[in-house]
């Protein structure tokens, strides 16, 4: 059996650290500004974390692009030469072209490779939420399973895993067409924190609304608490848009209310952070099958 490689894309927010010691690579979208293009990079090579988010708080918009067919080819034939069979975990399909587009690159290349196998897995997530995912992978590659049992695996353990995000205003939720400026607007005249997960479907929605940013988080952490199985066996993560105090203190509350191994930290990288805007937080653990539909 050839060996796996685990792949996901830039809207993991895995931190390098997480990257390393799990072998997980990644291939990566853009983002445009001012009509440049750059590598959307997790490990924040073209923008600093602050720099990409005083672009956003000055009124600029930030686009996105999904992975670019070249890029799936390059990292696509650099595992397979190295004798690899690839499972790559890609954002969810409501909010991202790249899971099929990386399907496109992988029957044309394969005719180069007849002996390797590429799979292409709907995380139905974004964030860490598709990190998660990616992690399950790496876990089951590290128990000697093929990428083909690994991608039918993950594929029907992605509905366990559960995030629960909040943002600190409606605005940039409002820029990227997510809600209406009659929302937006009314939202942050009272003050009010949705609380957004990923559906059943894989769309990101609100399920509650939830007045003052304190009370936002500490209803992030009560969903998760009530969400999780076995939290005493799992990490939790974070992912924070440049609110680096909020995500410490928003840990710390984990550790008080959930028994779990730990709580990993990372950035909201720039293209999930280009629509969120700065300020949102998420947090992500595995646990029980997602069922709302929005």
């Amino acid at each position: 059996m050839r060996p796996v490689k685990v792949l996901t894309d830039s809207c993991s927010d895995m931190s390098r650290d997480l990257r390393l010691e799990y072998k997980i690579d990644y291939v990566r979208m853009k983002t445009v500004f001012n009509n440049e293009e750059t590598w959307a990079s997790l490990d924040f090579e073209h923008y600093t974390p602050r720099a990409l988010y005083d672009i956003l708080r000055r009124g600029d918009r930030i686009y996105t692009t999904p992975v670019p067919p070249e890029e799936f080819e390059r990292v696509f034939r650099k595992y397979l030469i190295e004798g690899y069979d690839i499972v790559y975990v890609g954002c969810s399909l409501k909010q991202s072209t790249s899971v099929n587009d990386g399907k496109r690159v992988a029957e044309k290349i394969l005719a180069d490779f007849p002996e390797a196998e590429i799979y292409c897995v709907d995380s139905m997530n974004a964030s860490m939420g598709e990190g998660l995912v990616a992690l399950l992978a790496a876990k089951y590659r590290d128990e000697g399973m093929s990428a083909r049992d690994i991608a039918l695996r993950i594929s029907d353990e992605v509905k366990n895993v559960n995030q629960f995000c909040t943002v600190q205003t409606l605005d940039y939720l409002k820029r990227c067409g997510r809600i209406k400026a009659s929302a937006a607007f009314f939202g942050n005249l009272l003050d009010i924190k949705p609380i957004i997960i990923a559906d059943k479907n894989g769309d990101q929605v609100p399920v509650k609304k939830i007045k003052g940013r304190e009370d936002s988080l500490k209803e992030l952490v009560k969903q998760l608490k009530d969400s999780l199985i076995n939290p005493h066996e799992q990490f939790i993560y974070i992912t924070h848009a440049d609110c680096g105090d909020e995500a410490m203190r928003l840990a710390e509350l984990i550790m008080k209310e959930i028994p779990c191994k730990n709580v990993h930290l990372s950035y909201i990288g720039p293209i999930i952070g280009a629509s969120l805007g700065p300020s949102g937080i998420a947090i992500f653990g595995y646990g029980k099958e997602v069922t709302y539909e929005g």
